[in-house]
């Protein structure tokens, strides 16, 4: 009875099984791949991402950060002095008249790009800036009274010097009829004017002191290419170091402070941060004029006129905080705890030849209120006006919207021996404050990072559920294809066990009739 075609059906029913078992196999494998995909997505993504972003020349991320495709403004708000008379004559309490603004357009370019052995580029930092009256409160031709910068540099600073050294420079002042307040237009102002004390010391400071510059103007000499040679990380070899400042100058750390950590330089320019950002990352921005690395900490998240998601970054309360309340800005007073600057201000005299000039945010904000309040005018500081933020793409690392918002103040100390200056007050004098940045960046950026934010996310799901929902099919299928095949088995064993038995019980008839004796 076990003959060919029962031995033919037991192969059959075995090469059955076999299939049904290597399609659970295959589901097994597909829903593990799910698990797989759920957990290492992000992490295959964030490796495109960071190729993508590092800074290789040919890429199209490199022709971003070489030449930015964007149009960055500084617009500027000047406090013009109403009673300089009154103030210096009277003693009476300065008044000023915040104008402004004042907005010039401006493009960067990185010039003269070299790239180096350890995966840094070197460059020089191009930008024009371009009047821009249509935005403006007023041509650059308007004229307006502000302190007396040059002059009150040297008074304050011979404060403590020889008495007869202050006397001769009484009379010096005198001869050239200098006075602490000028009448300026704001172009002069900004780009500069001559200076008769700066003429002056042309012809007789030694030619190792000598200033870099013959005229006087805030931002003069930065119309142009910059003679500051900026060396930065690629990312290429890590990502981690994308965009971060290697060389400043030469300079792996500024020579100013007391501490190796406040004298640090490793910041980007704020164009772009090493990508995969996070709430608790910390950013550091570095610019020479801020004389010090600034750090950013997150705020909130926005969105920004794109629908392109981010971060919002701002400087920590206690950046320009007295010593007093955060210890640590101890590093930032190398003359010692009498030297420190006020809560709210930042001493940069060191980076501007020792002119005592002092940052803060506009309208003193997160300063103590006294100093806003020295002089009338200026209005209580607003957050929306005069915060400082970056908004970063947190996963590209790319900045989205910038307000960095500053104030130049003047440090007077009053000097009794210089009669020009006798009555000018001990006194932190606000000149003006500016906010420079970017409201958006160009479609085909923001494209790309929707497409980096929106798009892996979506596919990440789409292949979690794909997988496993094809997975736990072929596995239910699969089930149940072999216990209705079980079932068939049993049915087909049972058939022929009482198939054997019936045939049993017919061949021990046959035999039993056969052995009966024959009847004649």
């Amino acid at each position: 009875m076990n003959g060919p075609k029962h031995k033919l059906c037991t192969k059959l029913s075995s090469t059955y099984l076999r299939k049904w078992w290597i399609t659970i196999v295959v589901a097994a494998a597909l829903i593990i791949g799910g698990i797989v995909v759920a957990c290492e997505f992000s992490v295959l993504i964030d490796a495109v991402v960071d190729r993508m972003v590092a800074l290789r020349p040919g890429a199209k991320t490199f022709g971003w950060w070489a030449k930015p495709p964007v149009e960055p403004r500084i617009s500027l708000y000047i406090y013009n002095v109403t009673n300089a008379d009154d103030f210096l004559s009277n003693g009476s309490k300065a008044i000023v008249d915040e104008v402004g603004p004042y907005v010039y357009s401006e493009t960067w370019e990185k010039v003269n790009i070299v790239s180096n052995d350890n995966g840094t580029l070197s460059y020089n930092l191009r930008k024009i800036y371009t009047f821009r009256e249509d935005l403006s409160v007023g041509p650059e031709d308007d004229v307006v009274i502000v302190p007396n910068i040059p002059m009150l540099s040297a008074t304050s600073q011979s404060k403590h010097a020889a008495r007869f050294l202050r006397l001769a420079m009484a009379s010096i002042m005198d001869i050239l009829k200098i006075k602490p307040f000028v009448q300026v237009s704001v172009g002069q102002l900004l780009w500069g004017y001559e200076d008769p004390l700066l003429k002056l010391a042309k012809d007789v400071v030694p030619k190792e002191q000598k200033l870099p510059y013959e005229e006087f103007g805030l931002l003069y000499g930065k119309n142009g290419t910059s003679s500051d040679r900026v060396t930065v990380n690629t990312g290429v070899d890590d990502i981690e170091k994308y965009g971060i400042i290697d060389k400043f100058n030469g300079r792996t750390h500024l020579p100013h402070w007391t501490t190796d950590n406040c004298n640090r330089l490793d910041g980007t320019d704020g164009s772009i941060f090493p990508p995969h950002i996070d709430h608790d990352r910390v950013l550091y921005v570095y610019d020479k004029d801020l004389c010090r690395l600034l750090p950013l900490v997150f705020e909130k998240e926005v969105v920004t006129s794109n629908e392109v998601p981010g971060y919002r970054f701002t400087p920590p309360e206690w950046v320009f905080a007295d010593v007093d309340s955060h210890p640590d800005n101890m590093c930032f007073c190398p003359a010692g705890k009498p030297s420190c600057s006020p809560n709210g201000l930042f001493n940069v005299s060191l980076c501007q030849y020792d002119s005592p000039i002092m940052l803060s945010f506009p309208h003193f904000y997160l300063a103590d209120d006294s100093l806003r309040t020295q002089v009338d005018g200026i209005s209580p500081p607003q957050k929306e006006k005069h915060q400082f933020f970056f908004d970063v793409q947190p996963k590209m690392g790319t900045t989205l919207r910038v307000r960095a918002r500053i104030q130049i103040n003047l440090a007077v100390s009053q000097v009794f021996d210089i009669k020009q200056v006798a009555n000018f007050p001990d006194i932190i004098f606000p000149i003006l404050w500016f906010e420079e940045g970017i409201d958006s960046l160009p479609d085909e950026v923001t494209d790309l990072m929707r497409f980096a934010e929106q798009v892996p996310p979506k596919i990440r799901v789409g292949l979690i559920v794909g997988l496993c929902a094809l997975g736990v099919v072929l596995l239910l299928l699969s089930t149940f294809c072999l216990i209705r095949n079980s079932h068939r088995q049993s049915t087909l064993h049972l058939e022929g066990s009482n198939y054997l038995a019936t045939a049993q019980v017919d061949m021990n008839k046959k035999q039993n009739k056969d052995n009966q004796p024959a009847r004649y």
